[in-house]
């Protein structure tokens, strides 16, 4: 309290005149300090974002095959919000770092094929396999070298061999009716380095794996896979299993439903340290058409699905049984194949039930599903 005719005191008044500019100078050079450390927080960002989004490399040339063709594909879907269909191809180009795993003669086969249905209402989400082996018509395609392959019946591995990305479009497109609406196609080194990225994969094996050709020596039961392995794991088909494409389509499923719950998981996503070398893997690893070739894209897709839950996260296989002509291709079981088709054509629901060994190719008789796996299924549950 102060005296009668006396003032509040100046909480600066008995410091030295020097000192107060220098407390000033001080917060000036905090406040500068401060805004450099943004703008560096800032550049630092932006340069990462560059980098992850430069990683991707865009496929223009399949655009360019489909154009003339564009009459014959089924109508695109133009709306917001509209269902989408993506077209996932993995490349078993043995280049680029891959010859271990087999000579390169200048050609490349799509190890693995999956069309990917996101629902309109972005509550679901289903992988439909389709075998390498699986006899299908095949329409004439544009080759690398600008002849045209002749239209022929032939197994669906031919189409990406002879005419790339385009072909496999085509073919896929003709056999569904399904307009491909994107495409992404992953090599076997950046298949590697994204198991890597998350700290590996869990399977879960029945018995030991002592497998030369596909470079696997493992013990039984439930195990967490680097990138090596787990590439031997989903490619094998004479050390696993029956040694059939069937059960090696459905052990890449299953594997599959155990990345997106180890992406998906707080460890990864929510940790800034781990989410960007799986970015940066996944994005080195990608070959896209242009509308899903820039980070922001690839963004705007991740958000699209990451509040789908696990259990609507399905993956099947087509329904298909053994070439009548040749036991070691495939052809479709119908009309079990064509109902699948109509459904993802027009965004119905899909259900799948897991049947083991003794469930059929085709559609459970009865109860409308399809053999096939969730990601919400323990790994270990068909072991």
């Amino acid at each position: 309290m102060t005296e009668p005719g006396t003032t509040e005191a100046d909480p600066d008044a008995s410091s030295p005149a020097s000192a107060r500019p220098r407390g000033r100078r001080w917060l000036r050079w905090g406040a500068l300090g401060a805004s450099v450390l943004v703008l560096a927080t800032a550049a630092t960002g932006w340069s990462l974002f560059r980098k992850l989004d430069a990683n991707i490399r865009t496929d223009s040339g399949t655009a360019q095959a489909l154009a003339p063709y564009e009459k014959e594909r089924p109508t695109p879907v133009r709306a917001a919000g509209e269902a989408r269909n993506i077209l996932l191809l993995g490349s078993d180009n043995r280049g680029n770092g891959n010859g271990a795993y087999g000579r390169d003669e200048g050609s490349q086969r799509s190890d693995t094929a999956i069309l990917l249905h996101i629902a309109a209402d972005g509550r679901s989400a289903t992988g439909m396999s389709i075998p390498r082996d699986l006899m299908v018509q095949i329409p004439d395609c544009r080759r690398p070298d600008g002849s045209t392959a002749p239209t022929r019946f032939a197994q669906f591995n031919w189409a990406f061999q002879t005419g790339g990305a385009a072909c496999a479009i085509r073919t896929v497109e003709k056999m569904t009716d399904i307009r491909v609406d994107h495409h992404l196609v992953v090599d076997f080194r950046g298949f590697k380095k994204l198991v890597d990225a998350v700290g590996g994969v869990e399977v879960c094996l029945a018995r030991p794996v002592h497998d030369r050709e596909a470079k696997l020596d493992l013990p039984a039961g439930r195990q967490t896979l680097d990138g090596e392995d787990a590439l031997g794991y989903v490619r094998a088909r004479h050390g696993l299993g029956n040694g059939s494409d069937t059960q090696r389509i459905d052990r890449q499923q299953r594997f599959l439903g155990s990345l997106v719950k180890k992406v998906r998981s707080k460890g990864v996503l929510l940790n800034p340290t781990r989410a960007y070398p799986v970015l940066d893997a996944a994005t080195s690893s990608l070959t896209a058409d242009s509308g899903l070739d820039s980070l922001s894209e690839l963004y705007e897709l991740a958000r699209s699905v990451r509040d789908i839950p696990e259990d609507h996260i399905r993956f099947l296989t087509v329904p298909r049984r053994s070439y009548e002509l040749d036991i070691n291709r495939d052809e479709l079981v119908q009309p079990d194949a064509g109902e699948l088709f109509t459904k993802l054509r027009e965004d119905q629901p899909v259900r799948v039930a897991d049947g083991g060994t003794e469930r059929k190719d085709g559609k459970e008789k009865g109860d409308g599903s399809y053999r096939g796996t969730t990601a919400d299924l323990d790994i270990c549950a068909n072991e």
